[in-house]
């Protein structure tokens, strides 16, 4: 028991939930602004898949993880074009669409890290850390101050989300889309436009956080590597109901989940490698049960708009 409660065990737990919560983070944020658009994104985990290997591949021909990071949000924005081609503009299913996005990024990216690399799997260098200093130093917690810059971006993200939610007409647009786009149509917004934006910028994100995931946090792309992570973050955006802040916290709730078995393997206790994957699942099912019920969802979610029908 006294080696859990120790500094290094704490210290060890809080880098991991950091470590594995920035790409849900970033993912549940895209998916927050595309469901509350009206536009549910089951591709999101494609779209990381897309960002990782474009992210890797970029990081590891130019030497700079910026660069690869760069290249995995314009991958995952080049994906996203998909669902606004398909489901925004005409009409098509969004929840097709977004598995036929998911299972077609499966496929590509793992067939073109065949074709390019065969059977190796080269390695990144680690990214570099942005120290803060003075807060760096303060014992266990010091270590959220000494962070790859992206992470402190992903922060300056969830503010940046909520304040536009709730401070700006564009954010009003972008609820209205989702829960009353025939008013928002009649009051002479562009809904197909606001959608549009809105998986966009969906997309960016979720290619940032598989770019994160891939040149930042394993320093590699290995197919599939995401393992049902894009379907946490769309869990965490539905239940955060549109409130950023709750994106944040959901993030590093089932981040701490796949970190804790990392901090006990680090004090001596050995954890199943099964135990370790199911893990964020458990946590699925239990805040579904938990706070289920008190989630709602966008009214038009899912439905293509047409201006003329009601």
């Amino acid at each position: 028991m006294d080696s859990i409660m120790s500094a290094d065990f704490l210290a060890a737990v809080i880098a991991g939930a950091i470590m594995a919560s920035m790409p849900l983070l970033f993912a549940a944020l895209g998916e927050t602004i595309s469901e509350q658009a009206g536009v549910l994104n089951l591709g999101l985990e494609g779209m990381m898949l897309a960002g990782g290997y474009a992210g890797f591949v970029l990081a590891y021909w130019s030497g700079s993880s910026w660069v690869g990071l760069l290249a995995a949000i314009l991958a995952g924005i080049a994906v996203s074009l998909l669902m606004v081609v398909f489901s925004v503009r005409m009409g098509r299913d969004q929840i097709v669409v977004g598995i036929a996005i998911l299972f077609a990024m499966q496929g590509l990216t793992s067939l073109l890290h065949q074709v390019q690399f065969g059977e190796s799997y080269p390695r990144l260098g680690e990214a570099a850390m942005l120290s803060i200093p003075g807060l760096r130093d303060i014992p266990v917690l010091g270590i959220l101050f000494n962070q790859p810059a992206v992470v402190y971006i992903g922060v300056a993200l969830i503010i940046i989300v909520g304040w536009i939610f709730l401070k700006t007409n564009f954010g009003l647009n972008i609820r209205a889309a989702g829960w009353k786009p025939v008013a928002l149509d009649n009051a002479g917004v562009d809904v197909i436009k606001i959608r549009t934006i809105a998986v966009l910028v969906t997309g960016a994100l979720a290619g940032l956080g598989g770019g994160y995931m891939a040149v930042v946090t394993a320093g590699i792309f290995v197919p599939f590597m995401t393992h049902g992570q894009g379907f946490i973050a769309i869990v965490i955006a539905m239940l955060a109901r549109g409130r950023s802040t709750w994106v944040l916290i959901g993030s590093l709730l089932f981040g701490t989940a796949l970190s804790i078995a990392d901090g006990l393997q680090l004090v001596g206790i050995e954890v199943s490698t099964d135990i370790v994957n199911m893990l964020p699942f458990v946590f699925v099912l239990l805040a579904l049960v938990l706070f289920g019920r008190q989630s709602y969802l966008p009214a038009a979610l899912c439905i293509p708009f047409e201006r003329g029908k009601r």
